[in-house]
């Protein structure tokens, strides 16, 4: 595969775009997991993976809005 320079360019620009969505989601994880999960565990994990504690996060989230307890 071979890229023009504007090419190039667009897809190292879409590259970090990935990878910083991937960290703040790290982030998002280590934060709502309470010290549970540390940011290099977080960052190691795979796509399923996310995927699934993301859910459970969602889950635990409305869980705690339903119940009317703080959650931060």
């Amino acid at each position: 595969m071979t890229l023009d320079e504007p090419g190039l360019i667009k897809m190292l620009e879409s590259y970090d775009q990935e990878s910083k969505a991937l960290k703040a989601e790290a982030l998002r994880f280590c934060w709502a997991m309470r010290g549970g999960l540390n940011y290099s565990e977080a960052m190691e994990l795979s796509k399923e993976e996310r995927e699934i504690i993301s859910e459970l996060i969602k889950e635990n989230f409305e869980i705690t809005k339903k119940s009317g307890m703080p959650y931060f």
